[in-house]
């Protein structure tokens, strides 16, 4: 069975066992999509967070599914405890890089050697926006990462991972904790997974300011980077900026009058 297609019937099977009309939410036990699955007769990677991930960034949830959802809602899947899921009927938010905002353009600093041999798209994204501090130009403060791809649990959402985590500080001495989350290729950036770092943020590093910011590839390599907020139960943008990493002599007289407005 092609793959999108043995992890939309697994996870049908788990919503079907589940809900009931009016239902807004509701949890599941990883183990569920072993057991759906050999019911099914369908062979499962042996990462299992790969069916949750590839529902949160790369495809939409079975039609069945959708039918469910109310207006202005979407079903989404959140961690909820140690090898555990929940189903929540939540409101629509998206992150989506704005088609109609300038690129500002940044002397690329990234070395050679660095882009040739990135593996994954998501690697050259965090590699890019290090090597290039889009963290300090984007936030306007000085940052430093202190771990990418970290792993840590959360109370009440169990084993999360951050992309890469950036500690800074502003010209006041208040100190700050990044996380960030990045997203290249066909994978989108996804609420739930800012909820889950500022959650880990407050708990881990109560006495610093929490600014999480996405990043993701756009066309032609240009790097949307956007800083967010959680108003109420909702992730809402509060800057959004592009920016296009090239050769320093590529940067005009224009473009420098330009960005000084």
């Amino acid at each position: 069975m092609h793959e999108p297609n043995r992890y939309q019937a697994v996870i049908l099977k788990i919503f079907k066992r589940h809900y009931r009309r009016r239902t807004t939410t509701f949890e599941f036990e990883r183990s569920e999509m072993e057991d759906v699955a050999r019911e099914l007769r369908i062979e499962l990677p042996k990462n299992l967070g790969d069916l949750i991930y590839s529902f949160r960034y790369r495809t939409t949830l079975p039609a069945e599914i959708k039918k469910t959802e109310t207006k202005g809602h979407e079903w989404i899947i959140e961690p909820a405890g140690r090898a555990r899921y929940r189903f929540a009927l939540s409101r629509i938010s998206r992150i989506l890089p704005r088609a109609d905002l300038m690129a500002i353009k940044v002397p690329d600093a990234t070395p050679e050697i660095i882009t040739r041999n990135a593996f994954t798209d998501e690697q050259a994204l965090l590699a890019k926006v290090r090597y290039n501090r889009l963290v300090d130009i984007f936030l306007g403060i000085t940052t430093y990462s202190l771990q990418n791809h970290l792993r840590t649990t959360v109370q009440g959402m169990g084993q999360i991972e951050i992309d890469e985590l950036y500690v800074g500080i502003n010209r006041k001495g208040q100190q700050f904790v990044i996380p960030i989350q990045a997203k290249g290729g066909a994978d989108q950036l996804a609420v739930i997974q800012t909820r889950q770092d500022l959650a880990c943020c407050k708990e881990k590093f109560p006495s610093l300011g929490c600014r999480p910011v996405s990043a993701q590839f756009m066309d032609d390599e240009v790097i949307a980077m956007f800083e967010l907020a959680l108003h109420g139960d909702h992730v809402k943008i509060l800057e959004e900026k592009h920016y296009r990493l090239v050769p320093g002599d590529e940067i005009t007289e224009e473009d420098l009058k330009l960005y000084s407005r």
